[in-house]
């Protein structure tokens, strides 16, 4: 995929970063398109965390770039950002409505009366301190400190980890309803496949602090197919892009990048669902950017 789309709201080129002598990113190269919904998937520790980090330029890789908007990451395009980092992180002993204000205070631009609405929404009870708030009400205040900046680009890092099942529905309501009104950009970082469903339009996923798949959710389910077979018949994967395979039993299922398997022997072949596609990429070794599919 081209290493730069001019357009693009987060464009990521090479990208690199250790802590010490341990990798965390290793030749990171994406593009975000605007307005779409991303979700960054990756099991623990494969990297998440740091992409958001320098993608809101809270940390500066050692390799590579990232441009937000045409722009470098960083204070330059920071007042077109909202993030909330892992567990919606505020001033504990502030009130509600204290962190509105103090929101309003450090962001010349804050919508005041649509975070107060989001508040309500919520609804939070504006003289509790934060401190007291249960983890889905703290979200749901971080949310809408990040949504009164009115944002181009959202950034959100496991933002549906603490929440129970109720939370996580008025969460995904309140974001998804800011996409349909202003076509906000979100890049949202996630290790549940779950939490993709019926939400992200666009995937990058990430193992071992490298890219493996970054594509738009129906050309990627396209471009690949589910075999299942005996395991004599592997035999039928040869000369195909082969992602995983599994064996149980004497049989095996395999994930393979190819819209037009072959139509021989007695392996069955059917499109993925997205829960097949991911977990494919997340259980595998090694990146596949034969396979990659351009989110442009």
């Amino acid at each position: 995929m081209p290493a730069e789309i001019p357009s693009a709201a987060v464009a990521a080129e090479g990208v690199g970063h250790r802590f010490g002598d341990v990798p965390a990113l290793r030749d990171c190269t994406f593009a975000v398109p605007p307005g779409a919904v991303v979700a960054l998937l990756g099991r623990n520790g494969a990297g998440k965390t740091t992409l958001l980090r320098a993608v809101v330029g809270l940390l500066r890789p050692y390799r590579g770039r990232i441009r937000v908007f045409g722009e470098p990451a960083g204070a330059g395009v920071l007042p077109r950002i909202g993030y909330v980092a892992q567990q919606a992180p505020l001033y504990r002993m502030l009130t509600v409505e204290q962190t509105l204000r103090l929101g309003a205070r450090l962001n010349p631009h804050f919508d005041a009366g649509y975070a107060r609405r989001l508040v309500d929404a919520g609804p939070l009870p504006v003289t509790a301190r934060v401190g007291a708030l249960a983890a889905g009400q703290r979200a749901r205040l971080a949310l809408a400190v990040a949504l009164g900046k009115r944002p181009d680009l959202l950034v959100l890092d496991e933002p549906l980890a603490s929440l129970d099942p109720v939370a996580r529905t008025e969460f995904v309501g309140a974001l998804m309803a800011e996409v349909a009104d202003r076509g906000t950009t979100v890049l949202m970082s996630t290790h549940v496949v779950a939490d993709v469903q019926d939400v992200c339009d666009h995937v990058v996923v990430l193992g071992g602090g490298q890219v493996r798949l970054a594509a738009e959710v129906e050309p990627a389910l396209a471009a690949h197919r589910l075999a299942v077979g005996a395991e004599r018949d592997l035999g039928a994967l040869d000369g195909l892009e082969t992602i995983e395979v599994r064996r149980d039993g004497g049989e095996f299922t395999a994930l393979v990048a190819t819209a037009a398997p072959p139509d021989a022997g007695t392996v069955t072949w059917h499109r993925p669902t997205l829960e097949e596609l991911l977990l494919g990429y997340l259980r595998t070794g090694a990146p596949h950017p034969s396979v990659e599919v351009s989110l442009a």
